[in-house]
């Protein structure tokens, strides 16, 4: 009688060793690709950015209760027709805008780091103090966590065109001017669409009335907002141009992702392979 041959049971260990290995390694150099790619960031953003920021001017409200109310009244008039089944339109020039940021609670963040300048063509000059996240330091003393960073201002001028994008007024940004520096195309880009209301969606009274509304733009020198019945409001921006900020990233760890897929999934094949008793 022929001894039964088994089948070996034995498995390579330089198989599973490779695949951690390999694991370790990726996982290192995706926390190293970050962390440069952040500190690179942080650099050119230092560059034209400030440590403080500027005062933008408020208009005052002093001797304006006419303009006030007037506004008022062409407020709740909109408000009313948004809320019916008939055309609505809004027209709004800067120096009504800018009282809306005084007079409004609900405008209160943008009080001195937000103004309209004008409405031109089919933009508007924006005036703005917006403050960016600085390099990560190790906290002092006194400051909570261990890692801290210094605040960074943008001073600038911003050139934008305002659309609707998912019921809600966005910018789509075309400059940003910074005296005497240069702003990298790519960090415009980035933040573009810049979704100034995002954090009225949630509001009574403007998450509504930006639901409501069919179009946005400038028109004569007005900031112009409607509603026509029946009107399907577009989106200004595609859902790749939305997630522009992040694709370059997200794609060079994919890539990183998928070559350690492909690498294990042929160390599991050699080592399959070589479980296979011999015919």
């Amino acid at each position: 009688m022929s001894e039964e041959v088994k089948p070996s049971d034995a498995r390579s260990p330089m198989a599973g060793c490779a695949i951690l290995i390999v694991a370790l390694l990726v996982m290192v150099f995706l926390i190293a690709f970050s962390t440069l790619t952040l500190f690179r960031q942080y650099d050119a953003i230092a560059k034209f950015t400030d440590e403080a920021p500027r005062a933008l001017e408020v208009t005052a409200l002093d001797g304006k209760e006419g303009e006030i109310n007037a506004l008022a009244r062409k407020l709740e008039v909109f408000r009313q027709h948004l809320l019916e089944a008939e055309e609505a339109r809004l027209e709004l020039t800067p120096d009504e805008l800018n009282l809306a940021v005084a007079v409004y609670e609900p405008f209160k963040e943008l009080r001195g780091t937000f103004r309209i300048e004008s409405c031109e063509g089919e933009r508007m000059r924006i005036g703005i103090s917006f403050p960016l996240n600085g390099k990560p330091r190790l906290a002092d003393e006194g400051e909570s966590g261990w890692i801290a960073s210094d605040m960074r201002y943008l001073n600038a001028t911003v050139v934008a065109e305002p659309c609707l994008l998912k019921q809600e007024v966005v910018l789509r940004l075309h400059e940003i001017q910074v005296p005497d520096r240069e702003v990298p195309v790519e960090f415009v880009q980035q933040m573009s669409p810049y979704r100034l209301m995002e954090r009225y969606l949630t509001d009574a009274t403007l998450g509504p009335a930006m639901a409501g509304l069919t179009s946005v733009a400038i028109v004569d020198g007005k900031l112009v907002l409607a509603k026509v019945p029946g009107e399907k409001p577009v989106d200004a921006f595609s859902q790749e141009e939305v997630e522009h900020g992040v694709s370059r990233l997200l794609k060079i760890l994919g890539t990183v992702a998928c070559l350690f897929l492909v690498f294990a999934g042929t160390v599991v094949f050699i080592g399959l392979r070589k479980k296979r008793p011999d015919a």
